[in-house]
């Protein structure tokens, strides 16, 4: 058994060590190097859940996943391109940030562009520098914040609802908050049912064994509920001239931009 995993370790190590290789084949917005490929998100031969097929899920690039040069994710790289073509990073300068479950790579690009204050928190924080914060009880005044990130966050968090309310209540009127998740556009309603209790059934239902939800198509309206308004940007209409491929993204992932609505 012991001969077998390492054989798999080193079949993968050398799989990354051929898509570093610098073929203009891909690049990455990110470390701004060209390479070979991209590396899975299934490693070691293990397959997507074949109900996330079924249902066409749409978040990460399973198949462009990292990057084998900086090791960033196509959430990420994505996320970076999205950001930049709506010039939501010139809009940082001076501006306060929550930033949850900061990802390696885009704090140094929002901390380049001088916010005024940049929060970045955790429930599980890694570092000394990522305060822990529980995003259900959000330990900051009303109207604190310019700008909420939560990448790929709210499949995790207990109550979803609960905790948007939260973010909404800590952020300044016309604030902007990135809330990407991964959702299936063929069911109508999101699926949650505590039922779905073992590490197994919420990879087999929600797509990884830490999720507890499965968005559907009222992924939208749920957020707006809360007293957002949706300003949602389609790769195909904002970042139309990105091949996907290149650049190892989902063109099927929109930004989950919402705007908090003006008091009334």
């Amino acid at each position: 058994m012991m001969a077998i995993r390492k054989i798999l370790i080193t079949a993968y190590s050398m799989r990354k060590v051929v898509a570093a290789i610098p073929i203009k084949s891909r690049y990455c917005c990110i470390c701004r190097n060209h390479m070979f490929g991209f590396l899975s998100f299934h490693v070691r031969w293990k397959k997507e859940p074949p109900l996330m097929s079924a249902l066409g899920m749409i978040g990460s690039d399973v198949k462009q996943f990292s990057c084998p040069r900086c090791s960033c994710h196509d959430r990420e790289r994505h996320l970076v391109l999205y950001l930049k073509e709506l010039a939501i990073f010139d809009k940082i300068k001076g501006a306060s940030i929550l930033h949850f479950a900061p990802e390696d790579h885009l704090p140094k690009i929002i901390q380049e562009c001088l916010p005024a204050q940049y929060v970045r928190c955790d429930l599980y924080p890694k570092s000394s520098e990522v305060e822990k914060i529980d995003m259900l009880d959000i330990p900051y005044k009303s109207e604190s914040f310019d700008f909420v990130i939560a990448n790929h966050v709210l499949e995790h968090v207990a109550d979803d609802l609960t905790a948007l309310t939260e973010l909404h209540r800590v952020m300044k009127v016309g604030g902007l908050a990135i809330l990407q998740t991964p959702y299936s556009s063929k069911i109508a309603s999101t699926i949650s049912d505590p039922g779905v209790d073992s590490d197994l059934a919420r990879l087999q239902l929600y797509g990884q064994k830490d999720h507890v939800r499965l968005y559907g198509r009222d992924i939208f309206n749920r957020i707006e509920s809360v007293g957002f308004d949706a300003e949602i940007a389609w790769h195909q209409d904002v970042l139309n001239y990105i091949d996907a491929r290149f650049f190892g993204v989902n063109a099927a992932e929109p930004l989950f931009l919402f705007r908090r609505k003006a008091l009334t």
